[in-house]
């Protein structure tokens, strides 16, 4: 990875806008922020391939669209192996014709790449193909019912995970899609948030300087899905960094670094009493649940700062 400009305020992205206003993404969703920024910060010509989720049903209800890119409309499963192929097929390209190969970029929800895109997106890693890989993360399949996927957080109420008397929300732990992709032996990983847009730039900027495959793994706020007031949408965002629940961090070329440090969290109850799909674990009959979680939130940021340390 060569060098990359990294901006220090928001004055320093660039004005384009790729995306257009009066796409039908909900009030207070965190995707907008995201495809903004990254058509912002991958320089030069690019192609997305969109995974049937949130994203792609708000943003080309025909006969309209919000992208001012090539745009590729995905099914759930394949969208890593379709961007696979486009970028195979811009290398012969380049090769042949001499044609300048755009940047591939992916943006899939929680369902299409912790489940049901995991096996394509496994196989475009381990085949190292030149893409930037983009899962935008609301923890649930949102776009169909909210129920719950391999990304649902443990605890949270979904439809398919309902809190209530027989069980407090989802018992399973969320897969830990940064360690899964840096498995594959990828050069360069990162988590993102929209309360943190320098940091977001800074990192998608990296992951467009390296040849070959990256992940990104965005926390995108949900109002619906989570059930909050569309207002708060990043004071939200912000909490789940501050109380190490969502930590951002990096893996580039072997080395792990911490990019917000948080020396002294804030309690994961102001996290959990803004949304109503974790509201049940502040009662009493759910406190075992709750301390539960706090340990995994603790060795979970203890074990980032081991990793960072040894870096």
């Amino acid at each position: 990875m060569g060098e990359v400009k990294q901006i220090r305020t928001l004055k320093e992205i660039p004005r384009e806008e790729l995306f257009a206003p009066g796409h039908r993404l909900c009030a207070g969703c965190g995707i907008p922020q995201l495809v903004r920024l990254v058509l912002k910060a991958v320089p030069g010509p690019k192609v997305v391939v969109n995974a049937t989720g949130c994203l792609e049903v708000a943003t080309t209800i025909f006969p309209y669209t919000s992208w001012g890119v090539p745009w590729v409309h995905i099914a759930f499963e394949n969208a890593a192996a379709v961007a696979s192929g486009i970028e195979a097929a811009f290398k012969v390209l380049e090769r042949k014709y001499g044609y300048k190969r755009p940047k591939v970029i992916v943006f899939a929800g929680d369902g299409g790449t912790f489940d049901i895109g995991f096996q394509a997106l496994s196989g475009a890693l381990e085949r190292g193909h030149d893409m930037i890989y983009i899962c935008y993360d609301n923890e649930a399949y949102m776009n169909t019912g909210i129920q719950r996927s391999g990304a649902t957080p443990k605890g949270a109420h979904t439809t398919t995970s309902p809190a209530g008397k027989v069980i407090p929300g989802k018992l399973e732990r969320k897969k830990n899609l940064i360690e899964i992709a840096v498995a594959h032996g990828i050069r360069y990983a990162a988590t993102m948030n929209p309360a943190y847009p320098v940091d977001m730039y800074n990192k998608i900027a990296k992951a467009a300087s390296v040849q070959g495959p990256t992940v990104l793994h965005y926390f995108t706020p949900c109002p619906t899905g989570w059930y909050f007031d569309p207002s708060r949408s990043i004071e939200v965002a912000r909490l789940a960094v501050q109380t190490r629940i969502w930590p951002l961090y990096e893996y580039e070329e072997g080395k792990y670094r911490i990019t917000v440090p948080v020396k002294e969290p804030k309690p994961i109850e102001e996290y959990f009493k803004l949304q109503g799909r974790f509201r049940h674990l502040l009662e009493p009959e759910n406190r075992w649940l709750l301390e539960e979680i706090k340990r995994e939130v603790e060795e979970n940021w203890n074990r980032l700062l081991r990793l960072a340390q040894q870096s």
